[in-house]
């Protein structure tokens, strides 16, 4: 576990200041944009990059690439190097062919997940998708970098050169905000001069942390040299192994689709309760998964990947399941505080600028459901790369296939049985319900492939860490009665409720865990307070 944990402390440290620059970011963007219709234009041009990067190449690194890295590591003679550099060449034409389809194809992209919007809105959109589009090249290369970078056991790079994108995102949001102003957040009246600015310094943001991975991955010994003699190089074998990976993608994007649509459509009928009420809330949920969970699963996945090679599944089992209770020893927690603290953590960081009040506790209302998700979305994430480690692709296919129906009925149902007001609500509450019942899924499967999973002991310390952190839960909705009842609630005042109520909740966690003597908390108490001792 201590092998683990320092890796972990570094890329957490890492993920800690690129999501603290997030934060800024995504005030700094609502605050420019609004929460409305403009707010959702740049949301949904936005991710296009990111939805095509992940259904074509992105799942592809994650689950093949650094298995096979590993292997061709320890097998050919030259450690590796003709593999890795094959893979680069390859991967940066496959980038740049699909770069140039997606922005010819920009319009009918917007429109596939968009419903009802206005044609003034489209070109918003589409406009913006154009310069937006690009990034896939940059994103996509920067990644490879950064797998090749996990499987030297170099994972400070990937983790901090993000925080540069946010840092060049938040100079680009700020000159945009003060030169637009209030029509910067009116689709009808923005200039294409600012979305020109908005569009090219969001690309600008990704090349600069896609150059940093490459300097990075220079400074370890790898040299960029295209290679073009890819017989043998095994990556038919990869391409086999990939395309129940992209098999998987492509389920979960038909989720993704269904979802963007619904939110889009309950936008138009309340402007502020559609897809950037999702999306922001999302990305906040994602922050203690990122900053945790995230560094122990890139931690996790070569060390695994090494002990199947090698024939060691009880390696794997107890990899696994320190894993799991490292990452739920502070998942738990901040999962319960999301529940209590959401609308203050949103009112904090969105109630400025264009954006309005109301729109930003609606926000923190989707953040309060999408912290019942947090343990068990990690958990699924974590039992993935148990199925990835050996290689296997298929098996995960079958798992988000019917993650993805599950989400698709519930969703659907939320659109139907709701007001348009609690659509994107309903939408956070079947993404809880869908991995809360994947996860049980996935587990069982799981421990079938590594011959159990540990999961007494599993369970057990996740009901110590749950005991632990309930006080810790009613000490922060005590803190955040006591403010409501003697305050307004404005964006001081959810300052108040988030340094007094989390920070209150998190101390008393600590310490109720260590008392407890949870080994987990017991093990980050010890390792801050050396730090701190230094």
């Amino acid at each position: 576990m201590s092998r683990v944990l320092r890796a972990s402390a570094i890329m957490a440290a890492g993920t800690m200041a690129s999501r603290v620059t997030g934060f800024v970011k995504a005030a700094v963007l609502v605050a420019a944009l609004g929460s409305a219709q403009m707010g959702d234009a740049y949301t949904v041009a936005n991710a296009i990059p990111f939805i095509l990067f992940d259904f074509l190449i992105g799942g592809v690194l994650s689950s093949v690439v650094v298995p096979m890295v590993v292997r061709r590591q320890k097998s050919d003679p030259d450690g590796g190097r003709a593999y890795e550099q094959q893979l680069v060449t390859v991967g940066t034409i496959a980038l740049t062919l699909l770069t140039v389809v997606a922005v010819l194809l920009a319009r009918p992209l917007i429109l596939l997940y968009t419903d009802g919007w206005s044609p003034r809105r489209i070109e918003v959109a589409v406009m913006l998708a154009r310069f937006v589009l690009p990034q896939i090249a940059f994103f996509g290369i920067g990644a490879l970098a950064g797998a090749i970078l996990n499987t030297r056991d170099r994972f400070a790079a990937p983790m901090w050169a993000p925080v540069l994108n946010n840092v060049v995102m938040i100079g680009v949001l700020a000159i945009y905000y003060l030169t637009a102003g209030q029509a910067g957040a009116d689709v009808n009246n923005v200039s294409d001069a600012d979305l020109t600015l908005l569009g090219l310094g969001t690309t600008a943001g990704i090349v600069a942390q896609c150059v940093v991975l490459m300097v990075s991955l220079h400074r370890v010994g790898f040299r960029l040299r295209p290679r073009f003699d890819l017989r043998g190089a095994g990556l038919g074998e990869m391409g086999r192994t990939a395309s129940w990976t992209l098999a998987y993608v492509s389920i979960t994007q038909i989720g993704f689709l269904v979802t963007t649509n619904i939110a889009s459509g309950a936008g138009n009928a309340v402007p502020g309760a559609g897809n950037t009420a999702y999306a922001q809330p999302f990305q906040l949920f994602q922050l203690p998964y990122g900053i945790i969970a995230v560094s122990v699963i890139t931690a996790m996945l070569p060390r695994m990947s090494r002990s199947v090679a090698e024939g060691r599944l009880d390696s794997v089992r107890e990899e696994f399941s320190s894993g799991v209770r490292l990452v739920s020893a502070l998942l738990v927690p901040a999962g319960l505080l999301l529940l209590v603290l959401g609308p203050a953590v949103t009112v904090l960081i969105y109630s400025w600028g264009n954006n309005t009040l109301d729109a930003a506790i609606y926000m923190g209302n989707v953040l309060q459901i999408f912290g019942l998700a947090l343990v068990p979305f990690s958990l699924f994430q974590l039992l993935l790369r148990v199925f990835y480690s050996f290689g296997d692709t298929r098996t995960p296919v079958f798992i988000g296939a019917g993650n993805t129906a599950a989400s698709i009925a519930l969703s659907v149902l939320a659109a139907y049985a709701l007001p348009a007001k609690y659509v994107v609500m309903g939408l956070a509450f079947a993404f809880t319900i869908t991995y809360v019942v994947g996860t049980g899924v996935a587990w069982a499967l799981a421990s079938r492939r590594v011959q159990g999973l540990n999961g007494r002991e599993v369970a057990a310390g996740l009901s110590r860490m749950y005991i632990a952190a309930l006080p810790a839960a009613l000490a922060a909705l005590a803190v955040l009665w006591i403010t409501r009842e003697t305050t307004d609630l404005n964006a001081l005042s959810a300052a108040i409720m988030l340094v007094g109520g989390g920070g209150l909740g998190m101390v008393l966690y600590l310490v109720i865990a260590h008392r407890m003597r949870i080994p987990e908390v017991s093990s980050v108490v010890g390792m801050v307070a050396g730090r701190v001792g230094r």
